[in-house]
């Protein structure tokens, strides 16, 4: 594996802080091309924040969730888009950690800042060999970021020889044996480039497969080698869907601020004489979103902090504590989404213009907000079936 510095927590925090100013130049040409800026890319990889919870076995740092948490909201206060992709890329290089040894060194053996683009879901099929190995095909959207990857991972059901479902799973592709579609004209997150990703007849080696039901149960090699990195044992689906949220904080703080500066002295139209930051009901706004922004960051660190305990002792969650932290990536997104379009309605037209940070704000939360993984009503259920002691209906807790 190629040697890279580690970093600290507290030096990859720095390293996110850094770096806003110029992700936050870059934002709206992240809009116009539909995916980020290849300097957005370069600035991620030389601050060394993709390597956040990726595993030392895979050359990154190894950090906990509660890093993650203050690396992406902190890239969001510079661009939404620019945080998803991080986002998402940490997800998928936490989850290498649990591939084959052989498929680690494949991927980040040259290169530890190596950017991994996935769909992680079964969406297409993988037909075993007779060797192990594994042909291919399928169709998936969303594949945020993939323009800038070298290697995907991609969802599939695994069929037999005969045509049946025998497992399902992740296999690790390079993006040149795939054809990205330009497709993703979207209203929200227009900066990642989650474009449509298509194979057909992709010959996988069987060491670049992982088993999803494995990680699921926690009976993949880390979960019981006394030598792994510890947050490497985390909880598999509350840390997939944690890592689509972080950004979601550093969006609203940046939109809150954002407010507070442009709407400081500003005439209200059409009144005798009010001054926005002078009227109450924009004081009211203000003091509500605020506090919103607040109360969703008490609800993801408390998560992210429950995440890191749990690994810390490789100790299994309860399904109730999984059930609420899916809850917890789906509440929190909300809570900020209804604190930025309060913002967003009060301060005025010019917060349309494609140049406001608070509109593209309210995109990017809104379209966040409308992820599979994170529906709130779909969480919600869930948490209720779980909290009325029945199954919770789905095996993604």
């Amino acid at each position: 594996m190629s040697a890279a510095a580690r970093l600290t927590a507290e030096e990859s925090v720095a390293a996110a802080r850094a770096i806003v100013p110029r992700l936050r130049e870059l934002a709206h040409e992240a809009e116009q091309r539909r995916k980020l800026p290849d300097e957005s890319v370069a600035l991620l990889k030389r601050a060394g924040l993709l390597r956040t919870i990726q595993p030392l076995s895979c050359g990154g740092n190894a950090l906990s969730m509660r890093t993650h948490l203050d690396v992406v909201s902190t890239v969001a206060e510079g661009c939404g888009s620019t945080a998803w992709v991080l986002g998402v890329a940490q997800a998928h290089s936490w989850m290498l950690g649990h591939f084959p040894a052989q498929a680690q060194q494949d991927i980040y053996g040259a290169n530890p800042d190596t950017l991994v683009s996935a769909v992680i879901g079964p969406r297409g099929v993988a037909r075993r060999q007779a060797d192990g190995s594994f042909i291919l095909s399928g169709t998936w959207p969303f594949g945020s970021g993939c323009a800038h990857s070298d290697w995907l991972l991609l969802g599939a059901v695994v069929q037999d020889a005969d045509g049946n479902v025998i497992d399902e799973g992740d296999l690790a592709v390079p993006t040149a044996q795939v054809e990205i579609k330009d497709d993703w004209h979207v209203a929200g997150l227009q900066g990642t480039g989650s474009s449509t990703m298509l194979a057909k007849d992709v010959h996988v080696p069987a060491h670049r497969f992982l088993s999803l039901p494995a990680l699921m149960q926690r009976i993949t090699p880390p979960f019981g080698a006394h030598d792994a990195d510890w947050f490497a044992r985390a909880q598999p689906v509350p840390v997939l869907s944690f890592c689509l949220v972080g950004g979601t904080l550093g969006i609203a703080r940046a939109a809150l601020e954002e407010f507070r500066r442009t709407v400081k002295g500003k005439r209200i139209l059409y009144t005798s004489n009010h001054i926005a930051d002078e009227w109450i009901p924009t004081q009211i706004a203000l003091g509500h979103a605020a506090s919103l922004i607040h109360a969703a960051e008490l609800v993801l660190y408390k998560a992210a902090d429950d995440i890191d305990e749990h690994a810390r002792e490789n100790r299994p969650m309860t399904v109730e504590m999984r059930a609420r932290i899916r809850m917890d990536c789906a509440f929190a997104p909300r809570l900020l989404l209804e604190a930025v379009e309060k913002l967003m309605l009060i301060g005025g037209a010019s917060g349309l213009s494609l140049k406001s940070g608070i509109q593209r704000a309210a995109r990017d939360l809104r379209a966040i907000n409308m992820h599979g993984l994170l529906l709130l009503e779909t969480n919600a259920e869930i948490y209720g079936r779980v909290l009325f002691g029945k199954d919770a209906g789905t095996p993604l807790v």
